[in-house]
């Protein structure tokens, strides 16, 4: 069981990692964050959680599952260093979307106005 629970945890950590690579923003810091960039990391954490309480406790893990294991407290890690980073990104967009909604806003205000006056 330690092996192929080390095999799905390394599965789980390879979508991990990928999950993180989206959220950073270094290719292009203004690129969109989608809902499912947030829910695919959500389901790979709950589908770690549910390997890691599948090992049995008290027992020593072999080293492929201590790997992964070790690879799996970083990548949370690595997570918790990112999200303040990500919900800043998150409310920059909010505030840009704000701005524009008023904008439009306006700018329908202004075309009703000028109907009236023609």
């Amino acid at each position: 069981m330690s092996n192929a629970t080390a095999r799905t945890l390394a599965t789980a950590n390879r979508h991990l990692r990928a999950g993180l690579a989206r959220l950073l923003p270094e290719p292009s810091p203004s690129a969109p964050l989608h809902p499912k960039d947030f829910s695919d990391l959500l389901m790979e954490l709950l589908h770690a959680g549910a390997c890691l309480r599948s090992i049995p406790l008290g027992r020593a893990p072999d080293a492929d599952l201590q790997d992964a294991l070790s690879e799996y407290r970083s990548l949370v890690e690595r997570l918790a260093q990112i999200l303040p980073h990500v919900h800043g990104r998150l409310l920059t967009e909010k505030a840009r979307l704000q701005l524009a909604r008023a904008h439009v806003t306006a700018t329908a205000a202004w075309a009703r106005a000028s109907q009236n006056t023609l």
